[in-house]
C-alpha cells in the first residue's frame, strides 16, 4: 500500500488479491467468518545476504487498517464478477455484509525502526478469521517494500561511515507510489535528505538538489553556466563539474566561489557524477583547498551502493556526501523481501485454541504455531539474543533459544540479562491505542538499534548470525506437531506441502 494511494483514495479494500475475497466468501458461507484466528507476518531470510533487517511501514499499515471499508463502487465491481458458468461469483447478501464490515481485530507489532530477524513476527493480527484474511496482501505489500528499502538505506549509510547520504532515486523508482514509499523508507534507514519534493512535502524529509548537465549545456561555456546558476541561487551554490572535464569544472567552481565570497556568499561544493571518483575527489579536494574553500563539500553520484561506497572509502576518496539513487530505491540486488503471512492459531467453538501448522518438505517453510511473541535479551548496551515464544503456553525462566532450522544449536540466556517483549499493542478492536511516533523518531530508533548490534552482525561479507530462534518449549511443541502432521499425511504418500494440525490447550 503506497502513501499516495492512502492520501488520494477513499476506499482501498480492493488493494488485495482475488483469492482473499474467494476465501472470505467461503468463510462467510461456511459460518466461519467470526471464528477467532491469529495470523503472523514475518520473513524467512535477511535481504542482501545481510545480518539484520529493519522493520518499516507500520504507520502506513495502521492507516490502511483504520480506513478499511468497501465503497459502493467496490461492491458494484465485485457484484459484476462472474464465475465459469457466467453467474455472479458473490451473492448479494455477502456484498451487503461487506458494505457494513469494519475491522475490529487486535494488532500487535514490533515498533517501526527496530532491527528484526528471520521468523520473528513483525505483526500479529488476532480477531475474526475473515477480517484477518482480508488484510494479508496489503500488509505484506507495505511491510515488504518499506522494510527492504529501509534495510538497504541502513547498509549504505553504514558504508558511508557518518558521511551524509542523500536519496536521489525518484526517476528510477518503481512508479510514483513506489518512489514515495522508497523515499520514506530511505529516510527511516538513515538517509539525510531526498531529491523527491513530494516526499519532502508529505513526510517532512529535507530536500536537496543541484543541477543537471542540460543546465551547463544550455550556455556557451561551463563558466558562464556556473555564474548564471550562482546568480539565480547564491545560497545553493553546488556545481555539477563533469559535463566536459571534471577537474577543470572544479577550477571553474572555485572561480565562481571567489566571486560569491565578495558578496558574503559561500561555495557549497561540487558534484562528481562520472569517472574515477576516488582519484577525481582527491584531486578536487586539492583544488578546492588551494582556492581557499576548505569547507566546500564534494558530493558524488553515479550508480552507488554500499559496496562501491565502501570500496571508495577504502581507496581514500575525499567525498563527504553520497547521492544514491537506482540501487537504493529499487533494492537493485534483491528486489523483494519475501515476507509471508500465516495462520498459526484458531479458536474452536468451545473456546479452546488449536495450534495451526503448515507443513513443507523445506524446513524453512514450516511456520511456527501459536500466539507468538518475541523476547529480546540485552546485556549492557548490546542485544544478545531473541526468543520467539508462544503466549498460549508459559514463558519459562530462564529462556533457552533454539535455532529454528537446527535443533542441536541452542543457548540459555543469562538469568541476569535484561529483556523486552517486542510485540506491543497498536490496535484494539480496530482502533489505535496510542499515537504513532514521528518519522524523525523512527529514524532515531534505527540508529539506537543498530548501535546495539555487534559490528560483526552488520558487516556486508559473511555477517555473523545474530542469535534468534525459538524458545525451547515452542521448539518442542512444533516438533511434536510436525510429527503428528507427517503421520496424518500417510506412509504411502509424500508429506503434503500444506497441512493443518492442532493441539488443544
Amino acid at each position: 500500500m503506497s502513501t499516495t494511494l492512502l492520501h488520494r483514495t477513499a476506499s482501498r479494500a480492493l488493494l488485495t488479491d482475488m483469492y482473499q475475497l474467494n476465501m472470505s466468501y467461503g468463510y462467510w458461507k461456511a459460518g466461519m467468518a467470526d471464528r477467532e484466528a491469529v495470523f503472523h507476518l514475518f520473513f524467512r531470510e535477511h535481504p542482501f545476504h545481510g545480518g539484520f533487517t529493519l522493520a518499516c511501514g507500520l504507520s502506513d499499515c495502521i492507516k490502511y487498517m483504520i480506513g478499511f471499508h468497501f465503497g459502493d463502487n467496490d461492491l458494484a465491481y465485485l457484484g459484476a464478477l462472474k464465475g465459469g458458468d457466467d453467474q455472479p461469483l458473490f451473492e448479494a447478501a455477502f456484498l451487503e455484509y461487506l458494505r457494513d464490515l469494519r475491522l475490529r481485530f487486535d494488532v500487535d507489532a514490533i515498533p517501526e525502526g527496530s532491527v528484526v530477524f528471520p521468523h520473528e513476527p513483525l505483526l500479529r493480527v488476532r480477531g475474526s478469521l475473515l477480517q484477518a484474511q482480508l488484510v494479508e496482501t496489503a500488509l505484506l505489500n507495505i511491510v515488504n517494500s518499506q522494510s527492504l528499502i529501509a534495510t538497504k538505506a541502513a547498509r549504505i549509510c553504514l558504508a558511508a561511515q557518518g558521511d551524509q547520504v542523500v536519496e536521489f532515486g525518484l526517476r528510477r523508482a518503481q512508479g510514483v507510489d513506489g518512489a514515495l514509499t522508497a523515499s520514506r523508507a530511505a529516510f527511516v534507514g538513515g538517509c539525510a535528505a531526498t531529491s523527491n519534493l513530494m516526499a519532502g512535502k508529505l513526510f517532512g524529509i529535507p530536500v536537496r538538489g543541484t543541477q543537471a548537465h542540460s543546465w551547463v549545456l544550455s550556455f556557451d561555456d561551463e563558466l558562464a553556466a556556473f555564474n548564471a546558476y550562482a546568480d539565480a541561487q547564491p545560497n545553493n551554490a553546488f556545481f555539477l563539474v563533469d559535463t566536459y572535464n571534471s577537474l577543470q569544472g572544479v577550477r571553474h567552481a572555485v572561480t565562481v566561489g571567489k566571486r560569491l565570497a565578495q558578496s558574503g556568499r559561500r561555495l557549497g561544493g561540487v558534484r562528481l557524477d562520472s569517472g574515477d571518483l576516488a582519484y577525481l575527489s582527491i584531486e578536487a579536494r586539492k583544488i578546492l583547498d588551494e582556492g581557499g574553500f576548505n569547507d566546500a563539500l564534494i558530493l558524488a553520484s553515479n550508480d552507488l551502493d554500499e559496496y562501491r561506497i565502501a570500496s571508495l572509502k577504502q581507496a581514500g576518496a575525499a567525498i563527504q556526501v553520497w547521492a544514491v539513487g537506482t540501487k537504493l530505491v529499487t533494492a537493485y540486488d534483491q528486489p523483494a523481501l519475501g515476507g509471508v503471512y500465516k495462520l498459526s492459531a484458531l479458536r474452536k467453538p468451545d473456546g479452546r485454541w488449536e495450534h495451526k501448522l503448515k507443513l513443507s518438505d523445506q524446513a524453512v517453510k514450516v511456520n511456527n504455531p501459536g500466539l507468538l511473541q518475541v523476547r529480546r535479551f540485552q546485556q549492557g548496551q548490546d542485544f544478545i539474543g531473541d526468543a520467539i515464544f508462544d503466549e498460549l503456553g508459559s514463558a519459562p525462566e530462564p529462556f533457552t533459544i533454539v535455532d529454528p532450522l537446527d535443533g542441536t544449536k541452542r543457548k540459555m540466556m543469562p538469568a541476569e540479562a535484561k529483556w523486552e517483549d517486542l510485540l506491543t499493542p497498536v490496535l484494539r478492536r480496530g482502533q489505535p491505542v496510542r499515537e504513532q511516533p514521528s518519522l524523525a523518531s523512527i529514524r532515531e530508533r534505527v540508529q539506537r538499534q543498530l548501535s546495539m548490534l555487534h559490528p560483526s552482525v552488520k558487516r556486508f561479507e559473511n555477517p555473523q548470525p545474530y542469535l534468534a530462534g525459538l524458545e525451547l518449549g515452542l521448539h518442542e511443541l512444533k516438533k511434536r506437531l510436525v510429527l503428528v502432521a507427517k503421520t496424518k499425511s500417510g506412509p504411502s504418500r509424500p508429506v503434503q506441502r500444506e497441512s493443518s494440525v492442532h493441539k488443544n490447550v
